[in-house]
């Protein structure tokens, strides 16, 4: 028998707790994305418009009866977990549609073939967010969404970085979602809310964002060809497999509550993006190397330290001197894992992903 219940007024927030993994809003540089030379991706380009503007997806994001019913039941930590977890991903999937819309707007004359895609790549990124924004709604508490555009600091990334990132981010949250719904739909025991049901047609719109990214990025020759590019391959996907790990770790609770184990759900994301990021890069990372997730989960172990002594009650100069030697290892471990000899993904492109 389905329950219904007169909601609250869900409590809206204007800003969210600030940490290294908090989601960041980006600006870059337009005049030189109007600028860039798309044409040896064009087709591949103007194929992937067609294909966003079909807009598959157009019908899956509706709360439908599933929705409609109180979630009072979802409580304790597993409720707080799942807060959070909407609150991140709501402001990440927001900063996306700021950024792609903000680019599409300021490119339109120069370059309107990209400028159409970054504008539907923003219609996705605000269903996402709206839908994530809903959900936190059922649990009476939403995020002041306009607030956050005005108000939120904004970090400036050439746009060869934001193409590297934005790449990753997208492919490795296919994985997520998608890692994630397989296990779910073997184990329907642990959805305990109807949002877990849409992530299959969520991560077909990160995996297409991330195609269009994919062309982007093998349209620039200097972002696949030579050393600088193999470094600055390396340096994101580093990053972005670091920033993974913390995050999952930090959110334990929330992988626990859903039946999965956040180590083994770590690695899995981590090594299917690594490979799928072969399609894009002109190297991967060695995922096989026997200390790569070991240096990586050390990371957390030290980033766990840094909270809690940013928790603790003594004094900012003693709390800056005990996070210092931490910090150290964290860059000596993150380092070690830069050094470690990469694999050519140019060799590797006749393999199937």
């Amino acid at each position: 028998m389905t329950s219904t219940a007169i909601k609250p007024q869900s409590n809206k927030k204007k800003a969210i707790k600030e940490t290294l993994l908090t989601p960041r809003f980006y600006t870059t540089d337009f005049e030189a994305i109007a600028s860039m030379d798309i044409s040896s991706q064009e087709k591949e380009l103007r194929a992937m418009l067609t294909e966003m503007k079909n807009d598959y997806n157009r019908n899956h994001f509706i709360r439908d009866e599933d929705f409609e019913k109180t979630w009072d039941h979802v409580d304790g930590e597993t409720r707080a977990a799942f807060i959070e977890f909407l609150e991140r991903s709501c402001t990440s999937e927001f900063s996306g549609f700021i950024l792609f819309k903000e680019i599409s707007r300021r490119i339109k004359e120069k370059n309107p073939l990209v400028s159409e895609v970054f504008s539907l790549m923003a219609r996705d990124e605000a269903r996402h967010a709206g839908f994530l924004n809903k959900a936190m709604s059922d649990f009476n508490i939403s995020l002041d969404l306009g607030y956050l555009t005005k108000h939120r600091v904004y970090t400036f990334f050439k746009p060869e970085w934001i193409i590297y990132a934005v790449y990753l981010s997208e492919k490795i949250g296919y994985w997520r979602y998608i890692l994630m719904y397989r296990h779910l739909e073997k184990n329907p025991d642990y959805q305990f809310y109807p949002l877990f049901k849409k992530f299959e047609y969520w991560c077909q719109d990160e995996s297409r964002h991330g195609d269009i990214f994919n062309a982007l990025l093998r349209s620039q020759k200097s972002m696949w060809q030579g050393w600088k590019a193999k470094l600055w391959a390396k340096f994101f996907l580093l990053s972005v497999f670091a920033t993974h790990t913390l995050t999952v770790h930090e959110r334990e609770d929330f992988y626990q509550s859903v039946g999965l184990d956040a180590e083994e759900y770590d690695r899995q994301v981590i090594i299917k993006t690594n490979q799928t990021a072969a399609k894009a890069f002109p190297v991967i990372l060695d995922t096989d190397n026997p200390t790569f997730f070991p240096r990586l989960e050390k990371c957390n172990e030290y980033n766990i330290q840094l909270q809690k002594i940013g928790d603790s009650q003594q004094p900012q100069f003693i709390k800056m001197l005990r996070k210092m030697p931490i910090m150290v290892a964290i860059f000596w471990n993150l380092l070690c894992l830069y050094l470690l000899k990469s694999k050519d993904a140019e060799e590797l492109r006749t393999i199937v992903l």
